[in-house]
């Protein structure tokens, strides 16, 4: 039986959360009853499903009745499901509903003589506000010390110039029903920027700008990305809908691997440097916890339950399990030489190593070795689907299925690239994972039912990450 280490040093962040504006659960409330896919920001931004944005006022001074009922609206006597230009709530708050102008500007209603709820309320100071919002002169105090973007500010949204490649086995991803509609936003280490690819597969259709190059990206809601970068401390969140970098989440040092709990709306963020892995709250994109931990993590690797994490130490070669369900229990798998991914299914923790060319096998409750077995060269990445274990092997370009039941090893299947492959993503709500690869421009699409590459795609650069969403309504157009 491996040690096991008692608790880990958790400090609780509590400096940024202030900076997260979340409406009172019962306001929500109320505006969801008419309007059940409402999308409260982060920020503050109020989105209806039909694309109507309000902003809202934050009182001076917030009430607590025991009912959210509709004090004013103008123009008056209207329900929330008109979708009034204002509306003001007998807890105080207040929605201003974004208009066009004559002249296409965006704006607010103009009133006269505004009520006192207007006139003492404030915009979220953190709030990513319309571009080129004109505020009525007699309003201006709503704004505070908020930055308004001009029309001219495109945010980080920058053109690319037209490039023709040549796509394979199809005409284009729309060919596969799951892949219509979508924009493929894609980093390398080649680029600082983020490219935005459309199903054709053939050109970017436009770049999101970075000052630096990304370490690790993730996708959330299908409208947001999150990128940690090279020589930053700090986190962006990238709004899809205003091509703009909504928020920024500092750390100590610099932040590298994300791993997402879609199910718990938390992100993992290990910090090598720091020793530490954060917890990230996903609904308001603050800082929960700080993890402090043994080594220089990498590799992070969350369970499919969310109640365990992994990571390899790169200095001791050790690998770490923490027990999140267990008040952070921090426990010592072993030592491994070269560890290139975690995987974890069926209570079993398997380990592949790049410069070894094997797969151990560990049974997680006893810490014991069921066993070792020889895999494709160069084994870079894992992906665990439906009791099947995809190792991507990168010097040989293929995949090779591991029955997590009976840990039997599969034949082969090659991807028909020339390149040297580095990551397997599954493609969520889909039965097809993505393929990126470090050496060719191109990534491969593959049918985890079927065990077959359905398309290989050119694009402009090689891919270190790569998300997938459905095409995202932009907020200024």
């Amino acid at each position: 039986m491996r040690k096991f280490i008692l608790m880990l040093f958790i400090m609780l962040i509590t400096t940024t959360s202030a900076m997260a504006t979340q409406l009172p659960d019962k306001l929500q409330s109320y505006i969801s009853k008419d309007f059940p896919k409402t999308t409260f920001r982060f920020d503050g931004v109020i989105l209806l499903p039909d694309g109507t944005e309000y902003l809202p006022l934050i009182p001076a001074k917030m009430l607590d009745p025991e009912a959210i009922s509709i004090k004013k609206t103008y123009p008056d006597n209207k329900t929330l499901s008109n979708k009034p230009n204002v509306v003001i709530f007998n807890n105080e708050y207040v929605l201003l509903k974004v208009l066009t102008d004559r002249n296409g500007h965006k704006t607010v209603y103009k009133i006269g003589n505004p009520p006192d709820e207007i006139r003492t309320g404030l915009l979220p100071q953190d709030m990513l506000v319309p571009q080129g919002l004109v505020v009525p002169e007699v309003m201006k105090g709503i704004v505070g010390d908020l930055s308004i973007r001009t029309n001219k500010d495109t945010g980080i949204k920058v053109q690319m110039p037209k490039i023709t490649v040549s796509p394979t086995n199809l005409k284009t991803l729309g060919d596969i029903p799951s892949l219509r509609n979508k924009t493929f936003y894609i980093s390398s280490g080649f680029s600082r920027n983020i490219l935005a690819v459309n199903q054709d597969g053939k050109t970017p259709e436009y770049a999101l700008e970075q000052k630096n190059v990304p370490i690790s990206m993730k996708g959330y809601q299908g409208k947001f990305l999150l990128v940690t970068s090279y020589e930053k401390k700090s986190m962006d969140v990238i709004s899809l809908m205003d091509d703009d970098i909504i928020k920024q989440i500092f750390f100590k040092t610099q932040p590298d691997e994300i791993v997402m709990d879609y199910k718990n709306n938390l992100a993992y963020v290990s910090s090598a440097e720091d020793s530490s892995i954060y917890v990230v709250n996903l609904n308001t994109m603050t800082l929960l916890k700080q993890l402090k931990i043994n080594g220089l993590c990498e590799k992070l690797t969350l369970s499919e339950d969310g109640t365990k994490l992994f990571y390899f130490d790169k200095n001791t070669r050790e690998i770490w399990a923490i027990e999140l369900d267990n008040q952070y229990l921090l426990k010592d798998i072993g030592r491994f030489p070269n560890v290139s991914k975690i995987a974890y299914a069926n209570g079993k923790i398997y380990i592949i190593s790049r410069t070894q060319n094997k797969l151990a096998i560990i049974d997680y409750k006893t810490v014991g070795f069921i066993g070792e077995t020889d895999i494709c060269v160069k084994p870079i990445d894992m992906l665990y689907d439906n009791n099947t274990l995809y190792i991507l092997g990168a010097q040989e370009n293929v995949i090779q299925p591991v029955n997590t039941q009976t840990d039997v090893v599969g034949e082969k299947i090659p991807l028909n690239t020339n390149g040297f492959s580095t990551k397997i993503y599954r493609l969520e709500n889909t039965n097809l994972a993505l393929i990126t690869d470090t050496k060719s421009a191109i990534f491969s699409v593959f049918d985890l039912n079927t065990k077959k590459v359905v398309k290989t795609v050119r694009v402009d650069m090689p891919i270190s990450s790569i998300v997938v969403t459905n095409k995202v309504k932009k907020i200024n157009q």
